[in-house]
Formats: structure tokens, C-alpha cells, sequence
């Protein structure tokens, strides 16, 4: 984009308009004041902060063109938590409509896809934001952000665009705002997985002028596909389930927002909690515990898990930090439905009862697919649209209410993962109290079996049956609350929340080895990975218990050698801890343990590269590897979930060819490794050369290298090595070779 003086002060147009430049400046005025507080929770209630003080960036990459994955959004996240390096380039939020590198059409439209929760409304916020303060993208002289939410409340509406932006913006009082030229201008539609207007591309009449009457869906396929104000930028944000409602032919660019990174995390709780101390217990904390440390992608659970930590460390040392997401949410619960903060003169429901309607609303929305609700929805749960207020008083961060264009309300829960508890915890409920709160379902809905359980055993089992049946896992954290719910532990949390909730934790161990018996008959990696963390939620540590007692025992290694790296991965992620030494010769079998076709050492090495991350220290050594090996373990050394320190690759053929690989690896900011043994690995000077280069690099780690028994590396190579020792970057202590020791 081009920007001049005059643009970039966002005073004056060419022409020397005044009175457009003077609505500008109100337009800017009224963004800066609308969006310069985050607010955390309900807009009444919630916890307001000025953005910059608590904004964290988010990592942005190129998404592609528009491929949509509708498996649940938690399995995106886990998966590309697995990923050793996220593919995509890196996008400032600022720079989205900027053309990439190669790129020489100029970009009109951008599709920003995005999980729930994972910072998609909050990084439009920070854009208008950084465009109102003239910070960015002065060459945009307005923007007019449009949620879907909002939009949704006027779908019976037949109006202008015109019309349409002055209900929004009456600051904007001019037509020539769109008409000239000169002026540039913006249209961000945030939610597009929110929208219930008929969004028809094929049908819709044509619309050209933006004076010229026409239903809300009519304007936005217009203005999409180009036919209405073909000069205008357009963002569009939505969940990835829901991008596919845009032609692909519409979008010149599509982005991704992938929330945390790990350093984000981090600064995000030091940000967002004031005690330094309390953040790093924290940050620890959530980090021995992988599936919520995977969760803290999502920028909505960093906050659900930073509220909840500041409440249980006031309260007493002996209150026991949430370790699986069950725990988290419950407290998270518990806090949020904490009514000395609300006063209401007339309350004619117990905190029950608000909870139950608020779970059934929930449930059934998410039968539905529903992330926003509307009054209807409400009054068909029990729910008095007119003391709708009263629910989202008593959920402050639970359920939250905005009002509309129109005075209309909006409904929704803060994130899709409290929807989902909920309406767990709505089903746990009515079975528990089944005699009392029989719910009336309709028999063709497909989760009624749930409500026919006799047995807390049957109840899990139906759940287990009904979420392997889904193919996209859109039950699977569903299924996680629900058995999480059965334990004692968690139930006591909400007693005096739910008192007629009873204790059912007797059946526990009957579902324990249900969910055993699906995971080895399960063929699809992410249902089983599901499973396994099932099993956590119940307080089962089988898979620990598997990895210390059986050192890769042998259910898991036939799952990596079968080609389920994911779940391998998993297993020893959720363990929370890290081997100390794996051993690869014990895996690779010869001709006469098995006659079946066999695996290569490489082959092996490869499927088994998830336990080596995981691994301090991997012996490799005579195993028969070549220096394709060296290319896998490159690529794990530089995963930022390694942690090995040591790795011994001697007596392999893996000649200079794989010692070049290596090095590509020991220069990677994210290798730890410290310690590697070449023993008789068929090297000659050229391995010198490389390992050299390696050493003096900023990255580099290694502080002891053994290349004895290569008789084809010279002594001028070993005293260029030696020599090294002198650059203030090379961290080398030890250096062994056939010509000798060398203490560095």
C-alpha cells in the first residue's frame, strides 16, 4: 500500500474536503474510545483493561487457500501442538494486507481463520486500534468493523449501505465517503462462523450502489464478491469449519491464527497476573500438566487458567491446583457462580436451577452447532429473556450478554470448551437427579440415548460409543467432562453449587477399562488420542504406569511401528516427565526373531523419533544407520519439544553426507544438545569442516564431542578444531580424537 504525508496524519484528503477529513477524525475518535479496553468477561461485569497494557501478540501465518478441517477445534490445537515446526509464514497482524514475498496481485479481500477463543476478535481489535492511535495503515482512511453477531439482529432489515453504516457509525454523515476515489476504505466482518444470514453467492440480485435498498445478506455477497464498492478492503474472520461459506474465487489471501506460542504464553501470565512470583508458580504449573499447557494456545484458557490460579492461591496452601481440564473448569465454575459480587433485590431461582437452564441452553445449542444464542433460544430452555441479565450476573466470565444495534441481545458463552462443560455437567446432572429432572428430548435427537442410561457405567459407555461414532470429534471434550465429572473430587468442588448431586465415582473403574478396550480397538489416531486423555480426566495414570514400568513398553512402540507417531507422542507428553535414556538396538529385530518383512534401522528410528524428543539421552549406536537417520534426527533436534543433551551415534556408517545433517541441527536455536559421540563413523576432514562451522555458531550448545577411531581425519582438522577454542562463541570444554585428548 501506498501512504503520504497527508494520509498518514489522517487530517486532510486530497481535494481539501474538510468536512470528510472532520469525519475522520470523529470516526477515529469513536473507534479509539470503543475499542482501547479489553474487556475479560461480560461487558457489565466483566474485567476491564486498557489493550496495550495486557495485549499479547499472536502468531499469524499464510493459511493457505481456504482447506477446511472440521474436526474439533481442541484436536486442531493438540495436533498442531505435535507439529515440530509450524509450516506457514509469519504475518504481523498489521501487515495482513500486505502481498507476501512472490506475491504481485494487489489483496482485496483476507480470510483469517482461527479456533474459538484463539484471539481472532481480539487481533481486529488491536488493528482498528493501532489504525485509529496512527500507528498503521494510514493509507486506509476508514474502516467500519461489522461483527456477524450484530449484523444477525438485522436480517429482516432492508436498507443501504448507506443506511447500514450511519446505524452503526452516525458520525459518518456523507455519501462521498464512498463515492470518491480518493478515499479508502475498510469493511472488517469478525464471526463469520456467527453468521445467520443466508449468505447465497449464486442467487442474490446484483447491488452497485451503495444508496440503492437491499436485505443485509444482499449487501455483504455483494460487497464480497466485488460488485459493491469493488475498491473496498475486506476482512472476514471466522472459524475454520466455516470458510468455505466464501467463494474461494472472493479471497485474494487467507491467514491463520494459531494463538501462543510458548514464549507467548509466558508473557502473557506475567502480563496478566501482577505477582511475579504467582506467574512463574504458575507458568510451572500448567507446564507439568500437558493437556492444559496445550489448552494455553488459547489465549480465552491462558485467562480461565489465570483466574482460576490467583483464586485457589489466595484462598490455602492445601487447595489442590487444577491438573486436568475437568478440574480447571469446575473451579473455574465455582469461582465465576460466586454471588457476593451480583445483587439483585429479587432472586426466584437457586444458583441450581440458573446453572441446569444455563447447561440445557448448552446442550442443546451444541446439538445444534450453535455458538450464539438469541432470545428464542433462551425461552425455549426456561430461560426469562427479561431477566437474562440475572444469568450472565450470575456466570460474570461464564455467559455473557451484549446489547445490539437494535437494542436486540446477544447470547454466548466465553468460549466454546465452557459451552461444552456445561452441557456435560447438564447431562451428568440429570442423571444424578434423574427422578426430578427428567429432561424432555426429542427421540430423534441423536445424543437422547444418553438420557436412557440406568447405570453411571452405561452413561459413560453410551458417551464413549456416541463420540467414536462422530467423525469430526465434535463430542470428544464433550466426552472428556463428562467422565472427568464422575470423580468424587470434582463433585465436591460443586457441592455446595449443586447439592443434589451424588457420587457415582464407584463405577470408575469399569469405565477405565471400557475406554482400554476402545483404545485397542480403535484404528483412527485421534479418537484414540481422545481416549488417553479420557483416561486422565478419570484420574488414571495407565499411561505413566505403562511408560516407567514397561520403558516403551510394547503396546506403545507396536502403535509407533504401525505408524501412530501422534499417539506415541502423546503418551509420553502426558506423562508430564522425560526418559532418561532410550536405546533404539532392542527395536530393531534380525531375520531369525522375525520372519515377516522387516523394518530398516532407519525406518525404525523414524517412527520411533517421538521418544527420542523425549529422551535426555538417546544411545543410537551400532544399529546399522545411515545418514539418512541423520536427517530425522535433525529434524527432532530442532523441535522445540526436544530435550535431549546427549546422543551417541557411533559405529554407524553415517559418513560426512550425515555429519553435514547434523550440523544443520546444532545450529538451530531450539537444539539442546551438549554432549555427541562419533565413534568409528567413517569420517574424514570434511566432517571437520562442518562441525567446526557448527561450533562457533551463536546456537550452538556442544560442549563435547568424541571423534575417536576415524582414521581418515587428519591432524591439521583436529587442530582446527582445537583452534576454535579461542572464539568467544564456541562453548566446547571437550575434545577427544586419535590424536588425542584436548581439554578446551
Amino acid at each position: 500500500m501506498k501512504s503520504d504525508d497527508s494520509m498518514d496524519r489522517g487530517i486532510q484528503f486530497t481535494g481539501g474536503d474538510s468536512s470528510t477529513g472532520q469525519y475522520q477524525q470523529d470516526h477515529k475518535s469513536h473507534l479509539q474510545k470503543k475499542f482501547q479496553c479489553l474487556i475479560e468477561g461480560i461487558a457489565q461485569q466483566g474485567d476491564t483493561r486498557l489493550l496495550h497494557e495486557i495485549y499479547t501478540d499472536l502468531y499469524i501465518t499464510e493459511g493457505g487457500r481456504g482447506a477446511v478441517n472440521d474436526e474439533h477445534e481442541v484436536r486442531q490445537i493438540e495436533r498442531a501442538s505435535w507439529r515440530e515446526a509450524a509450516r506457514g509464514r509469519p504475518i504481523k497482524c498489521s501487515d495482513i494486507f500486505k502481498p507476501l514475498s512472490g506475491q504481485d496481485k494487489p489483496i482485496r479481500t483476507v480470510v483469517t481463520k482461527g479456533v474459538a477463543g484463539i484471539g481472532k476478535t481480539v487481533s481486529v481489535q488491536k488493528f482498528i486500534l493501532d489504525w485509529a492511535e496512527g500507528k498503521a495503515n494510514q493509507d486506509v482512511h476508514f474502516i467500519f468493523p461489522l461483527p456477524f453477531r450484530e449484523l444477525n439482529l438485522m436480517k429482516e432489515k432492508k436498507l443501504s449501505l448507506m443506511d447500514l453504516i450511519q446505524h452503526f457509525f452516525p458520525e459518518i454523515k456523507d455519501p462521498r465517503v464512498f463515492s470518491s476515489s480518493e478515499h479508502r476504505v475498510m469493511f472488517i466482518f469478525d464471526g463469520l462462523d456467527e453468521c445467520r444470514l443466508p449468505l447465497d453467492f449464486h442467487s442474490d440480485p446484483k447491488c452497485c450502489d451503495v444508496t440503492e435498498p437491499a436485505s443485509v445478506d444482499v449487501l455483504l455477497t455483494n460487497l464480497i464478491k466485488g460488485d459493491l464498492l469493488p475498491s473496498a478492503l475486506l476482512w472476514i474472520t471466522t472459524r475454520p469449519a466455516a470458510a468455505n461459506q466464501i467463494p474461494p474465487e472472493c479471497v485474494d489471501q487467507v491467514t491463520e491464527i494459531r494463538g501462543f506460542n510458548d514464549p507467548q504464553k509466558e508473557e502473557y501470565f506475567r502480563k496478566r497476573i501482577s505477582d511475579e512470583n504467582l506467574a512463574s508458580r504458575t507458568i510451572t504449573h500448567l507446564k507439568s500438566s500437558r493437556s492444559l499447557y496445550i489448552m494455553c494456545h488459547i489465549p480465552v484458557f491462558c485467562w480461565i487458567s489465570a483466574t482460576v490460579v490467583e483464586k485457589t492461591s489466595k484462598e490455602s496452601d492445601k487447595v489442590e491446583m487444577p491438573r486436568t481440564l475437568t478440574q480447571m473448569y469446575t473451579h473455574s465454575l465455582v469461582i465465576q457462580t460466586d454471588m457476593k459480587h451480583v445483587k439483585y433485590t429479587e432472586r426466584k431461582e437457586t444458583d441450581e436451577e440458573v446453572i441446569y437452564k444455563l447447561g440445557k441452553l448448552a446442550f442443546q445449542q451444541l446439538e445444534k452447532g450453535n455458538l450464539i444464542f438469541y432470545e428464542e433460544d433462551l425461552r425455549e430452555c426456561g430461560i426469562d429473556v427479561t431477566e437474562a441479565s440475572v444469568y450472565s450476573g450470575v456466570c460474570t466470565q461464564i455467559f455473557r450478554e451484549e446489547a445490539g444495534l437494535y437494542q436486540g441481545r446477544v447470547f454466548s458463552f466465553v468460549h466454546l470448551s465452557i459451552q461444552e462443560f456445561l452441557a456435560a455437567l447438564y447431562v451428568f446432572l440429570c442423571f444424578s437427579n434423574r427422578q426430578r429432572n427428567m429432561p424432555d428430548q426429542q427421540q430423534s435427537s441423536q445424543l437422547s440415548a444418553l438420557f436412557r442410561a440406568a447405570t453411571l457405567h452405561d452413561l459413560h459407555k453410551t458417551a464413549v460409543d456416541l463420540a467414536l461414532q462422530s467423525k469430526n470429534g465434535h463430542l470428544d471434550l464433550f466426552l472428556r467432562f463428562l467422565l472427568g465429572l464422575s470423580l468424587e473430587s470434582n463433585q465436591n468442588l460443586l457441592k455446595h453449587l449443586l447439592p443434589q448431586s451424588s457420587s457415582q465415582s464407584d463405577s470408575s473403574e469399569q469405565t477405565v477399562q471400557y475406554v482400554k478396550q476402545k483404545i485397542r480397538d480403535e484404528d483412527d489416531s485421534g479418537r484414540r488420542i481422545n481416549l488417553f486423555y479420557c483416561l486422565n480426566e478419570l484420574n488414571h495414570h495407565a499411561v505413566v504406569e505403562h511408560i516407567n514400568k514397561w520403558s516403551l513398553g510394547a503396546l506403545h512402540v507396536e502403535m509407533l511401528l504401525a505408524g501412530d507417531r501422534e499417539t506415541k507422542r502423546l503418551c509420553f507428553q502426558m506423562a508430564g516427565e522425560q526418559l532418561d535414556e532410550f536405546g533404539l538396538q532392542k527395536y530393531i529385530k534380525t531375520p531369525e526373531e522375525d520372519q515377516t518383512e522387516l523394518l530398516s534401522a532407519d525406518e525404525v528410528l523414524q517412527k520411533l523419533l517421538p521418544v527420542v524428543t523425549t529422551s535426555t539421552l538417546a544411545t543410537l549406536d551400532n544399529c546399522n544407520l545411515t545418514d539418512m537417520s541423520c536427517s530425522y534426527l535433525a529434524s527432532a533436534l530442532t523441535s522445540h519439544s526436544s530435550n535431549l543433551t546427549q546422543l551417541d551415534l557411533s559405529e554407524n556408517e553415517l559418513l560426512d553426507s550425515g555429519v553435514e545433517l547434523l550440523c544443520s541441527a546444532l545450529c538451530h536455536q531450539n537444539c539442546t544438545l551438549e554432549e555427541l559421540q562419533l565413534f568409528n563413523c567413517n569420517l574424514t576432514d570434511k566432517s571437520c569442516s562442518y562441525l567446526a562451522s557448527a561450533l562457533i555458531s551463536h546456537s550452538s550448545n556442544l560442549r563435547r564431542l568424541y571423534l575417536n577411531y576415524n582414521p581418515l581425519i587428519s591432524a591439521s582438522a583436529v587442530e582446527a578444531l582445537c583452534a576454535l577454542v579461542k572464539d568467544p562463541h564456541c562453548k566446547l570444554e571437550y575434545l577427544t580424537t586419535d590424536w588425542g585428548a584436548v581439554e578446551c
